[in-house]
């Protein structure tokens, strides 16, 4: 039962089978997205060849200036093709985010199968830390997209 306490932090009962398991972490939910994007990756050229529609960037589109992630899905299309020269051109920090993805889909198996722990809750302190890292490597994005189309 809770004390209302904000600092208080309930236990988990660890998963007992595989079908109870659900991510409980943010990185984890973040882990799934990333499998969601890599599964769309295989999945994109096959239907924008058939279909005729393309992904533009809602920014670019509208002001000329590139996002951060301008270029991550010819990165990510480029990469499940096997063409790393053309991922790394498009968007070097795909490879950061696989990795990333890869580490996470780890970490949910072990966590599934019960060979991991569950996540805890993290501390402020590390929390912030991993908003700083998040913002460092899409300013760091960005720089390279602004530098890509000429605008720095």
């Amino acid at each position: 039962m809770s004390t209302g306490d904000p600092g208080e932090v309930r236990s988990r009962a660890p998963a007992t089978s595989i079908g109870r398991w659900r991510p409980d972490s943010v990185p984890e939910r973040l882990g799934l997205v990333g499998l969601g994007a890599a599964a769309a990756s295989f999945a994109y050229p096959a239907v924008s060849r058939g279909t005729g529609l393309a992904l533009p960037c809602p920014l670019r589109t509208l002001t000329g200036i590139p996002c951060p992630l301008c270029g991550m899905t010819t990165a990510a299309t480029g990469l499940a093709a096997g063409d790393l020269g053309g991922a790394m051109a498009a968007n070097p920090f795909v490879l950061v985010l696989a990795g990333l993805t890869l580490l996470m889909t780890l970490l949910m198996a072990a966590r599934a199968l019960g060979w991991a722990r569950q996540p805890a809750q993290w501390p402020p302190a590390r929390r912030r830390q991993a908003y700083w890292a998040a913002a460092l490597l899409a300013a760091a994005s960005w720089a390279f997209q602004l530098h890509r189309y000429g605008w720095v």
